[in-house]
């Protein structure tokens, strides 16, 4: 069995059926902020964010859509190669700057002990 197999996308009925008035408000954010008549960013840099934020949160079904509309948006193997890193550093840093909480616990805890 697999977790993530690339016809799950069909259990979105389920989603829409039991809370639809939040599934079309999610639609209607999403179509939004992603491809909003309003828009100023670039549809090429929407979607290299969108496959940045994808690979920090894992979403293997928003990195393909992204990475294929950023592909069709006009984006090359090398601004996705970019981003990819940039997601990276940005994720290993989120890891950096969570281990100052840690730290801090570890002192909190270290003179609880102490007391």
């Amino acid at each position: 069995m697999s977790y993530h197999d690339h016809s799950d996308h069909q259990y979105a009925k389920n989603i829409r059926a039991g809370a639809p008035a939040a599934f079309k408000a999610f639609l209607a954010f999403d179509q939004a902020a992603l491809s909003g008549s309003d828009k100023v960013i670039p549809r090429k840099y929407t979607e290299l964010m969108a496959v940045a934020v994808a690979l920090t949160t894992q979403c293997a079904y928003c990195i393909e859509a992204h990475t294929k509309a950023a592909h069709a948006a006009g984006a090359t193997q090398e601004e996705l190669a970019e981003t990819t890193m940039i997601a990276a550093a940005l994720r290993a840093g989120g890891s950096y700057a969570h281990g100052f909480m840690a730290m801090k616990f570890f002192d909190q805890a270290e003179q609880a002990s102490v007391a």
